[in-house]
């Protein structure tokens, strides 16, 4: 449902209790009902007692698309079953859709990731995309934009998205669609973040995971 003016105050006060994951759409609350902005709709799966927050543009005009949407959940499934809905977003109208990666993409997974200084990572990657749970978002010719894999510890990871495709909340919906997968079979959710890539460390936070600073992982290279 569409929140009117006095619910989107409401919405406010509720979303500071879910601070910091909540950050970015809370912020956002705060300056709407506060200053005067681009025209944006705020949706959520129930009222009062919400689980999920999208705020999308109006688009009225074609640069309104590479405005932002954005998304906080605290329910995974909720919210896959919330962004599914063509009233809240319109995945056809915007030429995209899920899906799994397959043999094909390969390639393109291979040439895009940071840590393939050699042809070896391709069976590798080959592996994962074939045998691990995998899932990207397609343009309207089919072809990845975004996309999302599981290595063989079980950790998902590898998430990229095209330059030019960024900042439209791939990501985010890739994340929730493996972790609602995972979880559905019982699975743990968990990921690997570079220490430096704070990035990705936040887009992980705000979607609800959360770290052990007593673990950290290293990976090492051996020639045999």
């Amino acid at each position: 449902m569409e929140l009117t003016e006095e619910q989107l105050k409401a919405a406010e006060t509720e979303l500071q209790r879910y601070l910091p994951q909540s950050l970015e759409i809370y912020t956002f609350l705060v300056l709407r009902n506060r200053v005067k902005s681009d025209p944006y709709v705020v949706v959520v799966d129930r009222w009062p007692k919400f689980s999920v927050v999208v705020c999308k543009a109006c688009c009225e005009q074609e640069t309104d698309l590479f405005k932002d949407t954005m998304v906080f959940a605290n329910n995974g499934a909720i919210l896959m079953e919330t962004i599914r809905k063509a009233s809240v977003l319109d995945w056809n109208s915007s030429g995209i859709c899920l899906k799994s990666l397959d043999e094909s993409h390969v390639d393109l997974v291979t040439r895009t990731w940071k840590f393939a200084r050699n042809r070896e990572v391709v069976g590798m990657i080959r592996n994962m995309v074939c045998n691990f749970p995998s899932c990207c978002v397609l343009d309207a010719e089919g072809k990845p934009v975004s996309w999302i894999l599981t290595y063989v510890s079980g950790a998902i990871g590898m998430l990229y998205t095209l330059p030019e495709h960024r900042g439209k909340g791939y990501a985010k919906v890739l994340i929730s669609s493996m972790a609602k997968k995972f979880f559905g079979h019982g699975y743990p959710v968990f990921c690997f973040i570079e220490e430096e890539n704070l990035v990705s460390y936040q887009l992980f936070k705000s979607m609800g995971l959360s770290e052990d600073p007593s673990y950290r992982a290293t990976w090492s290279e051996f020639n045999f």
